[in-house]
């Protein structure tokens, strides 16, 4: 044991946590690392532990959580409609929660006394991260290598050739990436100019819209109580379903998102997003709840969805209030099941259909046509009452200025 005690570090293997393995030991404790699989595109599991333990980690934990990802945050997300801002569908903010989650586990169960992440000071993720440890684990500490020890990026450079920590070229891309299954997330070089339109090789998922397929592809999705079951008639789990539909809805330029999005630490920043499956499903569930729910519950859940967006985006996942608005969200779920038909095409993801065993569209009071259920008769009364305050107020207060009609 060292003499500080063990430290667990949340590792990507890339150049900021490679370094903070061979500082945290230098410091005093002994690193375990953590590398989650919550569906990056490329993500070798096997060689982060084998690089975390040559660097000098006392233990490596390399973990499949896409699962738990889809399960515990994605779909929560969904039957939120979780955006931030209305438009960023917080692919990376719901990440940061699950992490905090399993460093906290670790933690409890190898007897560390702090967890660690590769932050900086300007990022919104050790805030998250922080934030949500301090709600499972008040006790822990939380260490910021990257932040806390002032590292430049030439520092760490620097510092990783001088112990020999082998990291890929820093140049190698432009831009600064982070992914998992629900979306991915493109910022920094001409991203950075909100003049400079985002060039087409800061993307992956998607296809240019304008050069997607001439023909429209549809795809019927299932949900049972809010959560997508099946795509076209065929049952799959969440991981499976989120990256079949993020192939398909990618080939015809789907979910591509260009924001100035407002910070949680106080600043502008230009986002780049690509969520196929993301807003392919939000849509169609969006959809499905006009159908499902009355008209008072959908104008009170989309306030609430609001604030959801927001606690999670500022790393307040595990507080009571939002704890609070998941059980309102889950009450409203228990309704909103069927299938939607969505025509994706040149960009956009539309729905064209749908049906559910509980609706509440009445075609028999909706329709003009034979058959019509609607008792007209009440409408005179119905106007009358509704009308009466209006009525009233005219009768006591002068009429506003008559519009002029000229002379014919």
């Amino acid at each position: 044991m060292s003499e500080k005690g063990k430290v667990v570090l949340a590792y990507s293997g890339g150049l900021d946590t490679s370094v903070a393995v061979v500082w945290l030991k230098e410091q005093g404790y002994d690193v375990i690392t953590m590398t989650a699989d919550v569906g990056q595109q490329a993500v070798d599991l096997e060689a982060a532990k084998n690089k975390a333990l040559r660097t000098g980690a006392v233990k490596a934990y390399v973990l499949d959580l896409k699962k738990e990802f889809v399960e515990k945050f994605v779909w929560p997300s969904l039957k939120a409609n979780g955006m931030y801002q209305s438009v960023y569908p917080l692919n990376s903010a719901l990440s940061r929660p699950l992490i905090a989650e399993v460093m906290a586990e670790i933690a409890k169960k190898e007897g560390a006394v702090a967890v660690a992440h590769g932050c900086t000071g300007k990022g919104q993720d050790q805030v998250r991260i922080e934030v949500c440890t301090n709600a499972l684990n008040p006790d822990l500490a939380v260490l910021a290598p990257v932040r806390d020890w002032h590292f430049t990026r030439e520092a760490e450079m620097e510092y990783a050739q001088a112990h020999g920590i082998p990291v890929q070229a820093t140049h190698a891309s432009p831009y600064s990436i982070d992914d998992n299954i629900w979306g991915r997330s493109i910022e920094c070089g001409i991203l950075e100019d909100p003049w400079n339109e985002p060039p087409s090789d800061a993307y992956t998922l998607t296809c240019e819209p304008e050069e997607a397929p001439d023909q429209p592809e549809y795809v019927e999705i299932a949900f049972e109580n809010g959560v997508p079951v099946a795509l076209d008639g065929v049952r799959m789990d969440g991981p499976t379903l989120i990256e079949k539909l993020n192939v398909q809805a990618g080939r015809h330029g789907v979910g591509r998102i260009d924001m100035l999005e407002d910070r949680l630490v106080g600043f502008k920043s230009r986002e780049v997003y690509e969520c196929p499956a993301a807003i392919t499903l939000i849509n169609a569930h969006r959809a499905l709840e006009t159908l499902t729910l009355d008209k008072r519950v959908l104008a009170a859940k989309k306030e609430l969805e609001v604030k959801f967006g927001e606690l999670t985006y500022e790393g307040y996942w595990f507080s009571p209030l939002k704890d609070a608005i998941n059980a309102f969200i889950d009450t409203t779920q228990e309704y909103v099941n069927g299938v939607v038909k969505v025509r994706l095409y040149k960009g956009l993801a539309v729905v064209r259909g749908m049906k559910s065993g509980k609706s509440i569209y009445s075609q028999t009071l909706a329709t003009y046509s034979d058959g019509d259920a609607f008792d007209h008769s009440a409408a005179v009364g119905f106007i009358k009452i509704w009308g009466l305050p209006i009525k009233t107020w005219r009768q006591v207060h002068e009429s506003k200025e008559a519009i002029k009609i000229p002379a014919q």
